[in-house]
């Protein structure tokens, strides 16, 4: 019987240095690649056309890569909330340090607390867009909301300085997350309702609040 226990143990114990060893290598990719991501927005703004030069001044365009980050890595959602806080806060120090060296000053205090803020948000609404119940619905109401929220805002606040081309492509692609979570993933009526209800709630709140 003891002999039984201490496998347990170290069964347990293997488990838990595999997790961490994984959750460390998934952390230290996210980091550094969200900083390389965020340097290289700073030069996109000097050679995306026109029609998507938005993309590198857009919450949407931090958030896509932000998620695209994370999906990849599989992080469980307490990591994910994690990942989601700093891929934004080194996206930000990312576009700073690259505009530095382009002679050019940007101060990424201001969108490092917002990222400390919201980035936990949209790093466990990524982690949950594997599920499929309540937390589906609410990961899809998140993320669409923001693509859908940027494109109300783009289309209608910056609409005479800005194309409407990028705007356009972050709303199809809000709705495009909205349809195939509702059509494929999301079980039942009460969870369907909710995902589009709070999707227009996220999507009012996101043009009062960048407004």
């Amino acid at each position: 019987m003891a002999f039984s226990n201490t496998g347990n143990s170290t069964a347990t114990s293997v488990i838990t240095s595999d997790d961490a060893t994984s959750d460390i290598a998934a952390a230290t990719g996210v980091a550094a690649l969200s900083f390389f991501a965020g340097a290289l927005t700073s030069y996109a703004q000097g050679f995306l056309p026109d029609s998507l030069s938005s993309f590198a001044n857009s919450a949407s365009g931090w958030t896509l890569v932000t998620v695209l980050l994370i999906w990849s890595v599989r992080a469980r959602p307490v990591l994910a909330a994690m990942l989601g806080a700093a891929a934004f806060v080194l996206l930000t120090v990312g576009y700073s340090a690259a505009s530095a060296v382009r002679g050019l000053t940007y101060d990424p205090t201001l969108f490092s607390i917002v990222g400390l803020v919201v980035g936990p948000f949209v790093g466990i609404a990524t982690a949950w867009l594997r599920e499929r119940d309540l937390r589906a619905a609410l990961a899809t109401a998140t993320l669409s909301g923001i693509a859908l929220g940027e494109a109300v805002y783009g289309l209608t606040v910056v609409s005479q300085s800005t194309s409407p081309v990028y705007w356009t492509l972050s709303g199809l692609a809000g709705l495009a997350l909205l349809g195939g979570m509702v059509t494929r993933r999301l079980q039942g009526s009460v969870d369907i309702t909710l995902a589009l209800g709070l999707t227009a709630v996220v999507t009012a709140g996101f043009v009062l609040a960048w407004g």
